[in-house]
């Protein structure tokens, strides 16, 4: 029997999910923890995996919203005959939101969702953020009492337990790993792939929302060293970060490409055009980091250290000109995807090195004076992170694309027109 891709609660309050893109085609071969698809809440992005290997077939169309609990793909075995699609996909208007069904194959992502269950996942009951506050002081989570809903571990539980323990332990030591950067890659388009590299203390899925507009491209994802699902890799200087993401480009193979950037991933781009000219068709960036060396130093701490989302909401709405676009769901989302205290001791520790002082301790300018590559610069001009009067340092060979209303995240705030400036050259 093949098994059931289901539609993953990622949120409290989601009733269906919507597929943005899918990472593989039907017929194609997947392991289990290999990224599937996007899916869509609020603006906010989450990549799902496979839950199990085998072969995807009956893939719910790109756009398409799906129930909770409900299957979006099916995977087969190896050999196995695939026939007619098992189940219709349903409506979601026929479905009234509610928990979703228990089931051996459904799927949820590596979140401490607060609906489930002991027997589910085979550990205490526990919110998320009950979970990263024991984890970040040393404290075993099946030994705290529970007071919420069937006995759930609370923060204030957690708290509790460390009051009685009478001390609080040391900060999270930033533990290095070693490894590849992760790379996504997303199906369909032709031509020249749109390589893209998101900022600091985002990850790959920010750009969902502008990938929407580039789909006639193949589009590659970079998840920067200790953000998404790359390694923590432990970096002396922004030269050595330059060398540990040109060593994934290379890797790529590509014999062209249309290089975007976003912040940090800005200057990183910004760097490789410098270094691998010849790879390149075109240059975008992004509120581009490197131009300047004064940046928003209040917000960078304020994103490393916030360790629940109550703290991390008001720096995200920093990000952008519109904060009703910062919803309480984006928010959760953002926070869920750093809920592990070592990958936000990784960032403390690469802003230190990049940003001592809040400060941008690198200088691109003369990078940008050099390259030959068709560039444009995109920028809001109430950028709140990095002052967008940056962009008039760029020589005149460079186009400036200067957005009022718009603030440091204008492939959110401003996907579709972001999408044709990049796709304008590509």
């Amino acid at each position: 029997m093949p098994i059931e891709v289901i539609m993953p609660k990622v949120d409290m309050d989601m009733a269906s999910g919507k597929i943005m893109s899918w990472h593989v085609a039907d017929g194609d071969t997947v392991r289990k923890g290999d990224p599937l698809f996007d899916i869509e809440t609020d603006k906010a992005a989450m990549e799902i995996e496979a839950p199990a290997d085998g072969i995807l077939q009956h893939t719910a169309p790109e756009g398409a919203e799906i129930p909770i609990g409900q299957p979006c793909a099916w995977l087969y075995a190896k050999g196995e005959m695939v026939g007619a699609q098992p189940a219709p996909f349903p409506a979601t208007a026929e479905i009234a939101p509610g928990p979703e069904p228990a089931s051996e194959a459904s799927f949820s992502p590596s979140l401490d969702i607060i609906f489930e269950t002991a027997a589910e996942s085979g550990k205490a009951r526990a919110t998320p953020r009950a979970r990263a506050l024991a984890a970040e002081n040393g404290l075993d989570i099946s030994n705290i009492d529970g007071t919420g809903p069937r006995g759930r571990v609370q923060a204030e539980d957690v708290r509790n337990a460390l009051r009685t323990r009478g001390t609080i332990a040391a900060p999270i030591v930033f533990r290095a790993e070693t490894g590849t950067l992760a790379v996504t890659r997303s199906k369909g388009g032709t031509g020249t792939p749109i390589v893209l590299i998101h900022g600091f203390a985002s990850d790959a899925t920010s750009w969902a929302p502008v990938e929407a507009h580039l789909k006639h491209r193949p589009l590659i994802r970079i998840d920067l060293p200790g953000h998404g699902k790359s390694p923590k890799l432990k970096i002396a200087n922004f030269a050595a970060l330059a060398k540990v993401m040109r060593n994934a480009f290379d890797a790529l193979e590509l014999e062209n490409a249309h290089l975007v950037g976003h912040s940090l991933g800005g200057a990183i781009s910004l760097a490789l055009a410098d270094t691998r000219p010849r790879s390149l068709s075109s240059l975008t960036l992004i509120a581009p980091a490197g131009l300047g060396p004064d940046m928003d130093r209040a917000a960078l701490s304020g994103i490393c250290n916030a360790t629940r989302p109550e703290s991390l909401g008001p720096w995200l709405k920093r990000f952008v000109a519109n904060e009703g676009i910062i919803t309480e769901s984006y928010v959760r989302l953002a926070m869920a995807g750093r809920s592990d205290p070592n990958l936000r001791a990784a960032q403390r520790a690469l802003a230190d090195t990049l940003f001592p002082d809040g400060v941008q301790a690198f200088d691109l300018r003369a990078a940008l004076d050099r390259i030959d590559t068709p560039t444009r610069i995109i920028w809001g001009k109430q950028d709140a992170i990095i002052p967008w009067k940056h962009a008039l340092r760029a020589p005149g060979k460079v186009a400036l694309h200067l957005f009022d209303g718009i603030g440091h995240m204008p492939q959110i705030e401003l996907a579709e027109e972001v999408g044709k400036i990049i796709g304008s050259n590509a």
